[in-house]
């Protein structure tokens, strides 16, 4: 798109002396592209091949902060069939494959040139060359390939002379895709009165940035106008990706991101802030990828350091294996309460009452251990194989037991003990209810 603003200038043809030339800085109008070759910015001589030697001519100016630049004019209108050429310096192109000219210039309407008509022209044209290293000073005309002609926008006439104002245009091109590894560019005057008053060489890439957590590299656009380059992220430090959900971003031809797929998720021990993972702080957890933010330590557990993905259980508590991170820690549960026993013969009936604290958990059962005792105080063994329980020694819900086939006139003892999911990793004594037992005569079969 052609853009043109009032500038004040100094004429700039072959039948003025040399001044400053004075313009406006436009902006570009796209996202931070890369600079190659800013001829505005060089305030040394530019030094590009001119030739014939008569045609461009390098002058100083100034731009609208006075800063001085270089920049070129030619204005060969009195005499027809004008062949002059002006070659930029080499430039490397890096990792582009599109490459952006935008041509700041200013040119004389031929009907404001006395006597030049059939001679003056109100346009110019430009070429590049694709090269693997700088070739020299040489310019061979066959060897550039023509990207188009240039025409102004707006031309200014003596008119404009006379208010010491004219109209600076702005044209962009582009090339491309290029393989070489740098290129020249060249301006053919085919009789025209221009000043070129800048050239700027860029292409566009999309800058690094961080997405649902994920860092995506600088990225250069693709070869083609309508091309998306597909980008893979990479997670954050203390991030990993969501499950079949890697992040990937598409780089688009003007330099911008666009279609986020996927995203990284902060690791368990880590919570999102902004664009990164923090730890959890002291008192607090998160044991997944998938919870969202840090939890505080459920009840009878604490850590005192950052980044935990867990709780660890007070003294006395336990945490059982199949227990997620999320649940209070627990202890094993008290003693059954009123143990009742009845016997009949070598039968013996227990019954009790669940136990006045449960550890904080819902899976209490019991167990019942069975020992037969000699006359001497304290000499029990294990019952054995033998006896039988009903409806079973151990995992009782119900809260009663019948133990048959014990031996006659034997002594026992019976210990009920309330257990959950956390019992045996205590380290605590076992909290059980006892009764001692005598039987009596066993029951006689007759045939």
């Amino acid at each position: 798109m052609i853009q043109a603003i009032d500038i004040d200038v100094w004429p700039v043809t072959n039948t003025q002396p040399r001044a400053p030339v004075r313009f406006n800085h436009l902006p570009l109008g796209f996202l931070s592209p890369v600079i190659l070759l800013d001829s505005k910015a060089q305030q040394t001589e530019l030094e590009w091949i001119s030739y014939p030697p008569n045609g461009w001519e390098e002058i100083s100016g100034l731009d609208e902060n006075y800063t001085p630049i270089r920049t070129y004019q030619v204005c060969q209108v009195m005499e027809p069939n004008q062949n002059n050429w002006l070659r930029t310096n080499w430039i490397e192109k890096g990792d582009a494959q599109r490459i952006f000219v935008e041509l700041k210039f200013t040119l004389r309407d031929c009907n404001s040139l006395p006597g030049v008509v059939g001679t003056c022209k109100e346009t110019f044209n430009l070429y590049y060359q694709e090269t693997d290293s700088e070739v020299g000073r040489s310019l061979r005309e066959n060897q550039y390939v023509k990207i188009d002609t240039i025409a102004a926008d707006e031309s200014f006439t003596q008119g404009d002379l006379g208010e010491r104002k004219m109209k600076l245009n702005t044209e962009v091109r582009i090339i491309g895709p290029l393989s070489r590894r740098g290129f020249y560019l060249a301006f053919q005057d085919v009789g025209a009165c221009i000043a070129l008053v800048s050239v700027k060489v860029y292409y566009k890439k999309c800058w690094s940035i961080i997405e649902n957590l994920a860092t995506f590299p600088d990225t250069v656009t693709g070869s083609e106008f309508s091309s998306l380059v597909e980008v893979e992220g990479m997670c954050v430090s203390d991030a990993e990706e969501e499950a079949d959900n890697s992040p990937k971003m598409h780089c688009s031809a003007e330099g911008e991101w666009l279609v986020p797929i996927g995203k990284c998720i902060c690791k368990a021990g880590f919570h999102q802030k902004g664009d990164a993972c923090e730890p959890c702080g002291r008192g607090f957890y998160k044991s997944s990828s998938q919870d969202l933010q840090c939890s505080r330590c459920p009840a009878h557990s604490f850590n005192d350091r950052e980044g935990s993905w867990r709780c660890d259980c007070e003294d006395g508590y336990y945490r059982a294996l199949s227990d997620p991170p999320s649940v209070a820690c627990t202890r094993p549960p008290s003693a059954p309460q009123n143990l009742v026993y009845n016997i009949n013969q070598t039968t013996v009936s227990l019954e009790w009452s669940p136990p006045a604290d449960t550890g904080g958990r819902n899976d209490v059962s019991y167990r019942v251990i069975c020992r037969r005792c000699s006359w001497e105080p304290e000499e029990c063994v294990p019952c054995g194989p033998n006896v039988g329980y009903s409806p079973a020694q151990s995992g009782l819900v119900d809260t009663y037991v019948t133990i048959m086939d014990l031996l006659a006139h034997a002594n026992y003892t019976f210990e009920v003990e309330a257990v959950n999911g956390v019992s045996d990793l205590s380290r605590t004594q076992r909290l059980f209810a006892a009764v001692s037992i005598a039987t009596g005569q066993a029951v006689l079969f007759r045939r």
